[in-house]
């Protein structure tokens, strides 16, 4: 086949590749807004509020979150991943924001300080949580008490969840359930406040770090 042809073949295919990927990065970009609107709304966020996300991906949902709580807040943006986290500082940067810190945590470890944050969230990140247990733990330990914590993720298709963690990104099993999910927070310590479904098997739960008991009334015979 001449170099001609060759060119004739490929351009129109090209021309339809790059069709079809601008709607989905957009689609995704218009669900990655949405996103933050819930967030905000269920966390409560205000001028001010420390929060991180965990697995930040490419950094648009930080940057947004940022914008939110202000030059007054401050927000945590954790990856494991080295190429993201790079990528995370181009966009914070390139946006001009001065009130984000990049993380670099680990699978089991989000490397955060203990009781930093007012609030804590992550997006179609837990499912890939391989010991859940010891990243709650984590979690928890960052989150001040009375802190909130957000999971914005998917559900597996009906009937196929894995059993094990370990096994949830993988295809036919991909995802979490909410009633899992749930389960495993509250194993955590974490008190579940709500769980919304919307659009195609997403859910948004809300939890919380218990606030520490109220000391006893003083005997009043003493």
């Amino acid at each position: 086949m001449t170099s001609h042809a060759i060119r004739r073949l490929v351009t129109p295919f090209a021309l339809t590749l790059a069709v079809a990927i601008a709607p989905a990065a957009a689609q995704n970009a218009a669900e990655i807004d949405a996103d933050a609107e819930r967030l905000i709304k269920a966390l409560d966020l205000q001028p001010g509020s420390v929060v991180a996300e965990l697995g930040a991906g490419y950094g648009r949902l930080t940057v947004l979150i940022a914008k939110a709580v202000g030059d007054t807040g401050r927000v945590f943006s954790n990856e494991i991943n080295d190429d993201r986290v790079q990528q995370i500082s181009r966009v914070v940067a390139s946006a001009g924001l001065k009130n984000v810190t990049i993380v670099t945590g680990q699978a089991n470890d989000t490397k955060l300080g203990e009781q930093c944050c007012d609030a804590v969230f992550m997006r179609d990140v837990y499912h890939h949580f391989a010991n859940p247990g010891a990243m709650n733990a984590s979690i928890m330990k960052a989150l001040k008490p009375g802190g909130m914590l957000a999971v914005l993720d998917f559900g597996p298709p009906p009937g196929a969840e894995s059993p094990r963690p370990e096994d949830r990104d993988e295809d036919g099993h991909h995802g979490i359930t909410p009633a899992t999910l749930e389960r495993e927070l509250k194993a955590a310590g974490f008190e579940v406040l709500s769980t919304e479904r919307y659009g195609f098997r997403s859910s948004l739960t809300i939890a919380r770090r218990p606030m520490p008991p109220c000391p006893d009334d003083a005997d009043e015979s003493i």
